[in-house]
This record gives C-alpha cells, sequence and structure tokens, in this order.
C-alpha cells in the first residue's frame, strides 16, 4: 500500500515532465477557483448599471464570496477526509464553475447573492487540498520551486481579470464572462478528476485541542489582525478599485480595468524582495516597512483627485501590497509548535479574509453611496497602517 512518506521520497526529478506537467495542472485549478472570485471586481461598474446596485450592495457581494469562502475553507479537512484531495479539487472547480453559470444566468440582486456564495463556498475548498497535493508530487527539497509555481496563479489571475473583463465587455456584455470562465472551470476540474496525478489521499480535519491551543495565544489573533489589513490591502482594494476609478476619479472604464491589470505586474518582483528582507532584516521589520508604506499609499489615493496621480499611486500601492506575505507567513509559522502550523494557517486566512476580501470592500462601498468614496479608501488605509505597528507584540514560538 503506498504511504504517504513513500509519495513525498520517490518523485521524479522535479524539471522531468512527470512532476512538471501535474503541478501546472494543479496551478491551473488554482488559477480557475482564484479567477472567479476576483473577476466581479472589473465587471463592477456594467454590472451595478444592469441591476441597479449600489456601491454599498456591490461591496456586500464581495463580503458573501467572502463569507462562503470562509465557511468551506474552514471544513475542507472534513471534505478532503472522506474524498480525498484529488476529488476535493475537482468538486473545487466544478461548483466554482456553477457558481459562475448561476451568476451568468441571473435575473436580480438576490440570484446573484446566492450565486456569488456558491463560488465562494466551492472555491473555498480549494486551497489545503491543492497544497497538500502539491507537496506529495515532489521532494521536500523541491517544494520551495513547486510552491513558488503555484503562487503565480493569484498574481496572474489579478492581471488577466481586468483584460478579460474588457474585452468581454467589448463585444458581448457582463454575464458572458462568468459563464465563458463557467464552463472552462468544469471541464477543468472533470479532466483533473480523470487526468490528473497525485491527491489520492484522504486529508486530516483539525481537532479541537489543536484549535483551543492555538486560540489561547494572543499572538495567533495579533496575526489574524494583520493578515486582515494585508488582504484589504490586495482583495479589499482591488475588488473596489475599478469602480472608485470609474465612478470618482472619472477614468475611462478601458483606461481603468487596463491600469488595474498592470498594477499587479511589478508585485512579482517585490514578493522576491520582501523574501530578500525577511532575510536580511527580519520579518517584523519588513511587516512594519511593507504594510505602513502600502496604507500611506492607499491613504493618498483616497485623498487624491486627479487621474494622473491616481494611476501612479495604483502602480505603488499594488506593488507595495504584495510585500507583506512572505514576511506574514515566516511570523506566522514561528508563533506556532511545528505540529500546529498547518492548522494555524488554515485558521488564520478564513478569519482574515472575511475583513478583508469582505467587510472591507462593504465599507468601501458604503462610503462611496453616502458621497464620500474616497474616504472609504482613506479609512481602510489608517487602519492598514495602524496595523504595522502591531508585529512588536508578536511573541514567537521558542520550542
Amino acid at each position: 500500500m503506498e504511504t504517504e512518506s513513500s509519495r513525498k521520497t520517490e518523485p521524479p526529478p522535479f524539471y522531468r515532465p512527470d512532476p512538471l506537467f501535474p503541478i501546472l495542472f494543479v496551478t491551473l485549478m488554482f488559477f480557475l477557483t482564484f479567477l472567479a472570485r476576483v473577476m466581479f471586481s472589473p465587471l463592477m461598474p456594467r454590472i451595478e448599471e444592469e441591476t441597479g446596485i449600489g456601491h454599498a450592495q456591490a461591496g456586500m457581494l464581495f463580503l458573501l464570496i467572502s463569507v462562503g469562502y470562509f465557511i468551506a475553507l474552514a471544513c475542507s479537512g472534513f471534505v478532503s477526509a472522506r474524498i480525498h484531495h484529488r476529488m476535493t479539487i475537482t468538486v473545487a472547480a466544478c461548483g466554482t464553475g456553477a457558481g459562475l453559470l448561476l451568476a451568468a444566468l441571473s435575473s436580480g440582486p438576490w440570484q446573484l447573492a446566492a450565486s456569488v456564495v456558491i463560488l465562494g463556498a466551492a472555491a473555498g475548498l480549494y486551497l489545503p487540498s491543492g497544497i497538500t497535493t502539491l507537496t506529495g508530487m515532489v521532494a521536500p527539497g523541491n517544494w520551495g520551486k513547486a510552491v513558488s509555481i503555484h503562487e503565480l496563479a493569484p498574481n496572474l489571475a489579478f492581471v488577466s481579470a481586468p483584460l478579460l473583463a474588457e474585452l468581454f465587455l467589448l463585444r458581448f456584455g457582463w454575464r458572458a464572462m462568468p459563464a465563458a470562465i463557467g464552463v472552462v472551470a468544469i471541464v477543468a476540474g472533470l479532466l483533473f478528476a480523470f487526468f490528473a496525478k497525485g491527491g489520492d489521499f484522504p486529508g486530516s480535519p483539525p481537532g479541537p485541542e489543536a484549535v483551543k491551543r492555538l486560540a489561547s495565544k494572543g499572538s495567533f489573533w495579533i496575526m489574524v489582525l494583520m493578515f486582515g489589513m494585508a488582504i484589504t490591502s490586495t482583495m479589499g482594494v482591488y475588488t473596489m478599485l475599478p469602480l472608485y476609478l470609474v465612478e470618482e476619479i472619472e477614468m475611462q472604464r478601458g483606461f481603468a480595468n487596463f491600469l488595474v491589470a498592470i498594477s499587479r505586474l511589478p508585485g512579482l518582483a517585490m514578493a522576491l524582495m520582501a523574501g530578500w528582507a525577511v532575510d536580511r532584516y527580519g520579518p517584523r521589520s519588513t511587516i512594519v516597512f511593507m504594510l505602513g508604506l502600502t496604507g500611506i499609499c492607499t491613504i493618498l489615493l483616497g485623498a487624491c483627485g486627479s487621474p494622473g496621480t491616481a494611476a501612479v499611486l495604483v502602480i505603488f500601492q499594488a506593488a507595495l501590497s504584495t510585500g507583506y506575505f512572505p514576511a506574514g507567513f515566516t511570523l506566522l509559522s514561528s508563533i506556532a509548535p511545528p505540529d500546529l502550523r498547518n492548522v494555524a494557517v488554515s485558521l488564520t486566512i478564513p478569519m482574515a479574509f472575511v475583513f478583508g476580501g469582505g467587510i472591507s470592500p462593504t465599507i468601501i462601498g458604503a462610503a462611496g453611496d453616502a458621497g464620500f468614496f474616497g474616504a472609504g479608501f482613506i479609512l481602510v488605509g489608517v487602519l492598514m497602517s495602524a496595523g504595522a505597528i502591531l508585529p512588536v507584540f508578536i511573541r514567537a514560538d521558542r520550542k
């Protein structure tokens, strides 16, 4: 009988097609589930126009995606324990596709809201099983390279979502994009079930004792707050940014979507620089610097009224926002003993995502409805800057 240790000690060399193609297949699943969660941001001006919803309701849609994502991510271990990781990834991709198709067919705000909850819940099943499957495909010495390939998916989704949205809006209308990506996700999920390698073993749900041990640590809750601010700086700002640039800064929609897309490209280099800074200066100093500067850029973005200045700030804000995560995950790993590190990640990210990807867009949207769109960005920027002082209160696990 094949064991987990045999899977990790006998994989072929990393750069042979045997492991590389399966890694790319898993990365494709991550890309599709992540793209599904961020594609509504560049579509939102047209969705508001057609459905008659306001900015606050638009922000609420992202909150509903986050709630579905939170619940599914927290329960994903129970699902993978029953149907194994590979089938969990298949369910995530097909469920995400189904949610997108329902969104495309929705006839009103309530149907759209229900569809995005389904979408968020399906996408939330992916990450724990995706990472576990990925690390089971290659030797431990190659995990870093495998994960670096996998992490291209969210950055590519951030870049491609506005460009694809503009293409669909110019030719077909907003409903065509979720319909097309939904079909692709379902087909890819079915192909993954039949042809993918890896993930043919069950997951392990976190037990109550592990949760209790982590919840008793004050540093754990500080990390949740910091990740919430970091996700606000990426997902929270990203989801409302095209709407803000079009409605408040009065940019042309096409240019706004193009700007949001290209602003994510420098983040690839910034993530590498942040990794170097963590090794050179430590995770605490890196977080203070990156999160503080990101907050300042967000405040300035909310305060500016010039399209040219806004364009420059969008690029700087997007680049700096990616610098938190190498330091954040390093510091998160240090607060828990080795046997609780995976559980720490699986508990921290869902709670942080509810605020960063759900509540913060709702705050920005509500400010926009009240006639103070820029003030919403200023408020979340102030929260990010305040979060930059939190690392001094973190106590690492010394065992």
